[in-house]
């Protein structure tokens, strides 16, 4: 008795996280409806319910899911020596984590308002602070503070500035890790504040 093999419910759960993405991506988070996910993906109200109840439960799913390796990396990051090889490789994990997460951070950064006043708002500003934390000194000279926070804030522009730029993906990733990992050693680096 030959079987077709049933989805599993995760698929369903995991299609209606990209065509929401899609759909706030194309015309923003405020004017997606969550009768446009479920026409767009050619389900039931009611089937787009029993997965999830608001646009938000959707959105907060879809930053939980994608934003997992982000979490566990800060994890790993408190439990290593502040050494200045620890910090390069937090910078190289990141970098991955960020472009795993792509498409997310994109809609974040096409709907910064929007993000501000959902929960996963502060989740993220709490994120960012916990990783700066990681990598700069608290009693390193300011300038040195400063090109620690700028290492993480180079990372994140690189995505959306430098995807216009002509050229793979993974040598623009490259070139953005490189210049964080740079402005890290230089903080780290004795008598480098001046």
């Amino acid at each position: 008795m030959g079987s077709t093999p049933q989805p599993r419910r995760g698929n369903t759960r995991q299609r209606i996280q990209d065509v929401a993405l899609e759909l706030f991506a194309e015309q923003g988070y405020e004017k997606t409806s969550l009768r446009e996910i479920s026409e767009r993906l050619d389900v039931t109200k009611a089937a787009l319910y029993y997965h999830f109840k608001t646009k938000e439960d959707i959105l907060v799913s879809i930053f939980d899911d994608l934003n997992r390796p982000i979490e566990e990396l800060i994890a790993w990051g408190r439990e290593q020596p502040r050494t200045l090889e620890t910090k390069q490789e937090l910078l190289h994990r990141y970098s991955e984590a960020l472009t795993a997460t792509a498409p997310l951070f994109r809609f974040m950064q096409e709907n910064q308002a929007t993000v501000r006043d959902l929960s996963i708002g502060s989740t993220i500003k709490d994120r960012l602070l916990a990783l700066i934390d990681l990598i700069k000194e608290p009693e390193a000279p300011l300038t040195d503070q400063v090109r620690c926070v700028t290492a993480l804030f180079t990372m994140h522009a690189g995505m959306f500035a430098l995807k216009d730029l002509e050229g793979d993906p993974e040598d623009k990733r490259k070139a953005v890790l490189e210049v964080a990992c740079e402005l890290v050693t230089r903080a780290h680096s004795p008598g480098s504040g001046e």
